[in-house]
């Protein structure tokens, strides 16, 4: 299977502070992934690198097997860490914007799915709670016929009752055939959907592996997690 996401010799620095030390990955398409690390290893600039919304690195990048450029970003579907909605939107808004902006974004199935999240159509962004206007983010990028979606953190705002939910809502929801990138810190709830694992510690990749190598040694990705990263804890 060929890989949607090809990364050598990456390097990103702010200054003389390197973010990503050399990093080289390679994922074969259809792969559910999880990015996993503590606050300020890098991950949220690698994913905005794959985003296209960082352009200024060292190495190779490419997703399926194009440069990062307007190809990519036609393919992509990135859900940002931070609500980026304007607050006067209400969520029929939000859909026509992007129904307007993303020839791929499946409008019918947006109007569906916020109704189906109890989530009111014509109640204005800035009154919703963190959790809700995630959940309206969430189902935007979920609507797209993206190749790959990248998440980050996209339960961070979310009640453990929710969780299981809009976990089984991106399973559910993204197009077949697709990948899907998650950064997240809430291991427990989110390793049952990984394919694969990827950890970053001080910029460097310290773990690339399939979950069911790990699983081999009758481990949990929480626990090789806490092996890597001791003091997070």
């Amino acid at each position: 299977m060929a890989d949607i996401i090809t990364v050598a010799s990456l390097k990103k620095s702010y200054g003389n502070h390197v973010v990503l030390d050399n990093i080289n990955i390679k994922i074969p398409q259809g792969s559910v992934v999880g990015l996993l690390g503590p606050n300020g290893c890098g991950k949220t600039t690698l994913l905005k690198i794959l985003a296209g919304l960082i352009k200024d690195y060292e190495g190779t990048v490419k997703i399926n097997n194009d440069p990062i450029g307007v190809e990519t970003k036609e393919i992509v579907a990135f859900l940002p860490d931070a609500s980026y909605l304007p607050g006067w939107m209400k969520p029929t808004d939000a859909i026509e914007y992007f129904a307007d902006f993303y020839k791929d974004f499946d409008k019918a199935k947006a109007l569906e799915m916020v109704n189906g999240f109890n989530l009111n159509p014509k109640q204005k962004i800035k009154t919703m709670s963190k959790g809700q206007q995630e959940k309206l983010c969430l189902i935007l990028v979920l609507c797209r016929k993206a190749k790959l979606y990248i998440l980050d953190e996209p339960l961070g705002g979310l009640d453990p009752s929710s969780r299981a939910a809009v976990l089984d809502m991106i399973m559910n929801n993204y197009a077949k055939d697709s990948s899907v990138l998650i950064s997240t810190h809430l291991i427990n709830d989110v390793e049952r959907i990984f394919d694969r694992v990827l950890m970053i510690k001080g910029g460097q990749l310290l773990v690339n592996s399939h979950v069911n190598e790990l699983k081999k040694h009758g481990k949990s990705v929480q626990e090789v997690f806490l092996e890597v990263f001791p003091y997070v804890w």
